[in-house]
Order: C-alpha cells, then sequence, then structure tokens
C-alpha cells in the first residue's frame, strides 16, 4: 500500500527539491575562489593547489581571485554579498575567520556567524625566521638575548595572527619581543633582509622557497609538531624548555561560503574537497608548503571556528590589539 505523505511534507519535499537538484548538477559553469590576501602566501598557495584539483575533478575552471585590504575583509565582504549557490566561494583561515571580529571595531559584517563553513583544507604552522647570519640559532638563545637587550620582529600588521604569535611567545617567555608591525607579510620579510628588524614571524609557505635556498634561517615553528617536510626544524614547545611546553599555534586553513548557501550544496562541495584531501598528490603538494590535509564535516569545521573565536578574542583583548 502505497505510504501517505501529508501536505506539510509534501511541501517540504517540494522545497527542497530545487537544491538537492542545484547540488546536483553543480558546477555548471566557473567557480571562483576569493583570496582576501595577496599572491605569494599561505591562503593563496593552498586555495591554487585544491582550486587546480576541484578544476580536473569538476570539469569546469576554478578561478583564484585575489581581493586583499583592510586585513582580508575587502574579500570576506565581497563574499558574503556574492549569491549563495557555490559559484564564489572563499579561501579563509583563522586569522580571518576567527580574529577579525574582535580586532575590528567597525566591521559590516560578523565573521563568526555571516558565513557558512563548507570545508577545511589543512592545517599548517607559522615559523620564527632570521636572517642566515642571525645571532639567535635557538629559541633559548632568542630569549636570553632578549633579557638583556632590544630584538625587533615584523608581522603582517597589528592583530595579524603573525603579530599575535609574537606576543604569545613574549607571554610564554616572560621577555618583550618589539613588535613593528608592516602592510604584509612581504614588506616585513624585506626588511628583516635589509637588517631593519631581527626577526619574523610568518606563515610556512610564505618562506618555504627561501628556507630551502637557505636565504632565511628556521629558528623554529609554532605547531606542537614538526613539520612534516620541515622535520629538521625544531618547535618552539620543545627548543624553548618547560616555559613553552603546551605552544601550540597551528592555524587551519578552508573554504567558506556565503552564509545562505543550501545544506545539500555544502556537503557537495565538502565530499569533493575531503576526496581530494586523501589523494597522494595534494597530500604531497600540500607537504611542500609544510601542511597538514585537515578534512572535517561543515559541522566539525563550524565547531572549530566557534571555539577559535573565544581563543583568539581573549588573545586579541590581551594583546591590547585594535583596528578602528
Amino acid at each position: 500500500m502505497p505510504r501517505f505523505i501529508g501536505p506539510l511534507a509534501l511541501l517540504a519535499a517540494i522545497a527542497l527539491t530545487p537544491f538537492a537538484a542545484q547540488a546536483d548538477d553543480f558546477p555548471s559553469r566557473p567557480v571562483r575562489i576569493i583570496v582576501p590576501q595577496t599572491p605569494g602566501g599561505a591562503s593563496d598557495a593552498l586555495a591554487r593547489i585544491i582550486g587546480q584539483k576541484l578544476g580536473e575533478k569538476w570539469k569546469q575552471p576554478v578561478v583564484i581571485d585575489n581581493r586583499p585590504g583592510a586585513g582580508g575583509n575587502v574579500g570576506m565582504e565581497f563574499v558574503m554579498a556574492a549569491p549563495a549557490d557555490g559559484y564564489t566561494l572563499l579561501m579563509s583561515y583563522v586569522g580571518t575567520q576567527a580574529i577579525n571580529g574582535a580586532l575590528y571595531k567597525k566591521l559590516p559584517f560578523d565573521p563568526g556567524t555571516d558565513f557558512a563553513p563548507v570545508a577545511t583544507l589543512a592545517t599548517l604552522p607559522f615559523v620564527l625566521v632570521g636572517k642566515p647570519d642571525t645571532p639567535y640559532r635557538t629559541v633559548a638563545q632568542l630569549v636570553d638575548a632578549a633579557k638583556t637587550r632590544r630584538i625587533t620582529y615584523g608581522s603582517a600588521g597589528n592583530g595579524s595572527v603573525n603579530h599575535l604569535v609574537g606576543e604569545m611567545f613574549n607571554a610564554a617567555a616572560g621577555v618583550k619581543l618589539v613588535h613593528v608591525p608592516y602592510r604584509g607579510a612581504a614588506p616585513a620579510l624585506q626588511d628583516l633582509m635589509g637588517g631593519q628588524i631581527d626577526l619574523v614571524f610568518t606563515s610556512l609557505p610564505s618562506v618555504a622557497g627561501s628556507i630551502k635556498s637557505n636565504a632565511l634561517f628556521p629558528i623554529a615553528v609554532t605547531s606542537a609538531q614538526r613539520a612534516t617536510s620541515f622535520n629538521n626544524i625544531p618547535t618552539i614547545a620543545e627548543a624553548g624548555g618547560q616555559q613553552f611546553g603546551d605552544f601550540d599555534v597551528n592555524p587551519w586553513f578552508g573554504l567558506m561560503g556565503p552564509k545562505r548557501m543550501p545544506a545539500e550544496l555544502v556537503q557537495k562541495i565538502n565530499n569533493d574537497v575531503n576526496e581530494l584531501l586523501r589523494s597522494k598528490e595534494v597530500i604531497d603538494s600540500f607537504a611542500a608548503q609544510g601542511a597538514e590535509p585537515l578534512a572535517t564535516r561543515p559541522e566539525q569545521f563550524g565547531a572549530m571556528l566557534k571555539a577559535d573565536l573565544v581563543k583568539w578574542g581573549g588573545v586579541v583583548k590581551t594583546s591590547g590589539a585594535s583596528v578602528d
């Protein structure tokens, strides 16, 4: 006997049908990934790797569109205003998504609630680097020196992950490395090589080539474990002794979309990304950047963001960083 479907259930089924069909047909035209930073950094590198593989899988172009400005807020605002159809995605990371809400006082959106978590891609550490002839070859040497002399470190700007990692380092070590903010990591690294500053905290992918060519000296990575492809670089925790015992900064990177993306479409993209994250080619490409693939479900991604909003909001408050 046929099962009776009540009028409310029938209406719900009809309402969901277009979204299911939309997910089944996706994508039927080019997809754009907005990277709210300049080319050459970690977000850009990971977006280009996964974008190429998604394009091959979907048989549609995946275009990487760099829209930097205001600490990532320019690109984020663009994505928030885009149609929630999956054709405009945001290359996000913990810095823009979990820090900017606490850092910027007048945002036209809420980074924690105005975007749909779609798929995590990877975690990757930041790294503390100096010139090849830096006198600070270890964390212990740096801490000892910072107790008696002025040592400067550059970052990508006030309130950036680069800046806040330095503040966390200071708090753990009981020293005061002097922060020098820049408009992005690239000019900070340029001044490092020119001798204007002593050190830089930056993402590992942004200096991977310079480390391999010995143009920069890596003192330590910020994650609890060594990076697989850079396992000669010690972690801050292991190199710095007991005071750094639980030091672990290993930011996530992932794809987000406009808030009202249909759940079926989010799940379709999530499934496709997770499948690629298991492929040897993506694993190897990420490893070359110092990144570890991170596959999660959308609800897990959302829970990670919620926890990081609390964690990094506290770090921002402690640092006193603020942007009007």
